[in-house]
This record gives structure tokens, sequence and C-alpha cells, in this order.
């Protein structure tokens, strides 16, 4: 499944990526050897949370290297990116009856709604995608239906 990413976004799953083969990994094998010093490993609880820790970075090391596989920058100055229609990577001022709101939409995997980062499989990001400044884009919520009046394009 493609996954959009701006650069920075796509540079901290590298570096988390090369962090858990690198250091991670050393630090784990590390406890594992600890844990084999201290005897007996069928009931030697360092060595067991050891493996499991070992099993979970593999895990989350495969997962990110699936992502990077299926990554797609989506660059703030590409040729395609327009301050007119709502796409990857725009911020949108709109107003609704909660006020004025700003959200940037990212891919899902730099969405952080808190700071105002919607990912694009978002209802709310999939409602502004494809619009431009002065329409009225209509998103479903948990707590109804909510009217956003897009007033401009970042």
């Amino acid at each position: 499944m493609v996954q959009y990413f701006t650069s920075e976004g796509l540079k901290k799953i590298r570096d988390e990526l090369e962090y858990r083969k690198t250091n991670l990994r050393a630090e784990i094998a590390i406890k594992i050897q600890d844990a084999k010093e201290l005897g007996d490993i069928s009931e030697n609880a360092e060595y067991q949370e050891a493996i499991m820790l070992q099993s979970f970075n593999e895990g989350k090391i495969e997962e990110l290297e699936e992502t990077l596989k299926n990554a797609v920058i989506v660059e703030e100055d590409s040729k395609n990116h327009t301050h007119f229609l709502v796409e990857i990577r725009s911020t949108v001022k709109v107003s609704s009856k909660h006020g004025n709101q700003q959200f940037t939409i990212v891919g899902s995997s730099e969405s952080d709604p808190s700071k105002g980062f919607v990912s694009n499989e978002s209802p709310l990001g999939k409602a502004f995608l494809g619009h431009v400044k002065d329409e009225e884009v209509e998103v479903m919520t948990p707590k109804g239906k909510i009217v956003y009046k897009i007033l401009e394009i970042l």
C-alpha cells in the first residue's frame, strides 16, 4: 500500500530503521549474552525479556523496510503543487461552526491531529482533497456533519 511522506517524514523512518539495525540490535545482543551468562536460560526472566525485545525489534525493522518500499515522497516544491487545489502537503485554513482552524494534509504515517496534521486517508483529509478556495466541504464526524469553508490554501 502506497504511503505518502514529506522528505522530513521519510528521513525519520530511515533514521529509525538505521538505529534499530545498528544500535538497538547491538544493545539487545549484549542483553542476551549477559542473560545467558547467568545460567539456565529456561527459567531466566532476563533472557526471556531480551528475546522478546529482539523479536519486537526485528518485526519493527521489517515493518519499516516495507514502509520504505511503498513510500512516495510529496515535495512542497513539486511542479504539481499549487496553492489553488488542496492536495497532500497543502495547508488549509478553514472556518466552521467551531471557528477558524488550520490543517496540513499529510500521509497517514505522519498524521498528528493534535498538531493539525491530518491524514489524507482520514475523513477530514479526504474531504478537503481536490477542493479549492471558497468551497464548502461537508465532513461526517462522530459528532455529526460539519461544514468547513476553505479560506486559504498554502
